[in-house]
């Protein structure tokens, strides 16, 4: 359990691994963001090519997925690059 936040069942093997992603982010001050918006990548080098800030999209690293209380599932923002 991840403050309010279960694991999802199907995702588990998942969650425990911090992982590179390009996120779509309008609005830097959020700490988690719905899987919707998360683009695993394979390594950091790639999310940045990936990445458009322009477009509000980063290269970060991530933890997740979690399934919040309303069924949403949620990456968590480690870090933004």
């Amino acid at each position: 359990m991840v403050t309010g936040y279960s694991l999802d069942p199907h995702h588990q093997a998942n969650f425990a691994k911090q992982q590179f992603a390009v996120i779509h982010l309008p609005r830097k001050k959020r700490d988690r963001i719905p899987a919707t918006s998360v683009k695993i990548t394979s390594d950091l080098p790639t999310a940045i090519t990936q990445s458009n800030p322009k477009n509000y999209f980063y290269p970060a690293k991530v933890v997740g997925p979690a399934r919040s209380s309303e069924g949403t599932l949620l990456y968590y923002i480690i870090e933004l690059y």
